[in-house]
């Protein structure tokens, strides 16, 4: 099931979603090629994450950047479906969440959720020789976090082939966790890389979501956002930041 909008208008412009989406297509031209070949393979291998790297299972890659590949990770992809798909659910949800806390929380809150994401992987593929990349966890994090702030607003819905819904955001985001819950749990001794990156970050990072978005949330942002109130503009300016 793949989002195509929702409807839930927001109350500030969401410059830091399109600062991420631009980064991360930046990046993907001018540091992964494209996905042409050589770049693309090589860029995943420096970039990437090694868990078996940062649990001690296996030596130091001499071309990884260490635990700093939780972060650098966040901003590289396997292929035009992944960081496509990736940028599409980043733009449908972040830009509800973001309105929902504020362009430097938002940041923060990002970033957090993208490395217990990564974190989550290490942590449960600690074996694993495989660099994984994306955006995914974070992403995932934004996507934990609609479900609890707005689980009933409705989101466009294409269901190939045809099939177009509109769906309860917690039908979509509740299957798509179980999806990749049941993912992980099936590939639990064997690492579940697809694409380069591995469900157990999709989960980690929607946990973290989860769990953080009530200390990240701004009240009066939400509140207006429920209700499905407008807020004048001095009061958004006092709230954005």
């Amino acid at each position: 099931m793949i989002p195509l909008k929702d409807e839930n208008p927001t109350e500030i412009t969401p410059f830091v979603t399109m600062l991420v989406i631009g980064l991360n297509v930046v990046v993907w031209f001018l540091v992964q090629g494209a996905g042409s070949e050589p770049m693309l393979r090589a860029s995943v291998a420096h970039f990437g994450t090694y868990p078996c790297e940062l649990t001690g299972v296996c030596s130091a890659h001499a071309w990884s950047t260490g635990w700093a590949s939780l972060l650098t990770s966040m901003f590289m992809h396997g292929g035009w479906e992944h960081i496509i798909g990736n940028m599409l659910f980043l733009w449908v949800f972040g830009n509800n969440i973001e309105d929902s806390m504020g362009h430097l929380r938002f940041v923060v809150f990002y970033l957090v959720c993208g490395l217990a994401a990564g974190l989550a992987h290490v942590a449960l593929s600690p074996a694993s020789d495989l660099p994984t990349v994306g955006a995914s966890g974070a992403i995932s994090g934004i996507m934990g976090a609609y479900i609890v702030l707005y689980p009933r607003a409705k989101v466009r819905t294409w269901v190939p082939p045809i099939f177009i819904w509109n769906l309860p955001a917690w039908v979509l985001l509740g299957w798509w966790f179980v999806v990749q819950l049941l993912g992980g749990l099936s590939a639990t001794g064997n690492p579940g890389e697809s694409g380069g990156v591995a469900v157990w970050a999709h989960v980690g990072g929607f946990v973290a979501g989860v769990a953080l978005i009530h200390l990240f949330r701004d009240r009066t942002l939400v509140r207006a956002k429920r209700a499905g109130v407008v807020l004048p503009p001095d009061e958004v300016a006092r709230h954005e930041w």
